[in-house]
């Protein structure tokens, strides 16, 4: 199963994303950002599923949360940053 991080800057808007994903029926893990996922400092993900990723970010658009970068993680491992 291929799964999508979705990075924010800090802990407080990837709470608030993580909040409006599991109201809306989806689930996600909050995780710390991998080093060589970030930009600067320190940061946070969301783990989803892939097929879920359009609909997380229309929410997170619609709700005001700001994200960082998004990433697709392949079943071997391999990542690559989405644009949306």
């Amino acid at each position: 199963m291929k799964n999508t991080w979705i990075t924010f800057r800090s802990v407080t808007p990837a709470q608030r994303g993580e909040t409006v994903l599991r109201r809306n029926g989806l689930s996600c893990i909050l995780r710390r950002t991998p080093r060589w996922m970030q930009e600067k400092g320190c940061g946070y993900s969301l783990q989803i599923r892939t097929i879920n990723t359009e609909v997380c970010i229309r929410l997170f658009r619609e709700n005001n949360i700001e994200f960082k970068k998004v990433y697709l993680i392949r079943d071997n491992g391999s990542a690559e940053e989405m644009t949306l």
